[in-house]
């Protein structure tokens, strides 16, 4: 234990009591294994079929959103920035 270290606080991790998603999964592809076969209806299209799919695909956002991190807006980025600059040209021509 260093004197300039902080020890990592412990990781959260909640396992669902009530939720098999082994099973959900296999449903689902009994569910369009059916549908392909002719013994079940097409399914309507829904737009929530769709919605999150790019986001389950790329791996550096799935990561960021699994521990609950948000990216840093532009808007406020540039507010930042602009009043460093303010304060540094009020610094040097003694406005302050």
């Amino acid at each position: 234990m260093g004197m300039f270290t902080m020890r990592k606080p412990r990781g959260f991790h909640h396992n669902y009591i009530y939720v098999d998603e082994r099973k959900e999964k296999l449903e689902k592809i009994e569910e369009n294994a059916k549908r392909e076969l002719g013994m079940l209806p097409e399914k309507e299209f829904s737009p929530e079929d769709i919605r999150g799919k790019i986001f389950e695909q790329t791996t550096h956002v799935r990561r960021r959103r699994e521990r609950g991190r948000k990216p840093m807006k532009t808007g406020i980025l540039i507010i930042a920035v602009v009043v460093l600059i303010w304060l540094w040209y009020a610094l040097s021509n003694g406005l302050i």
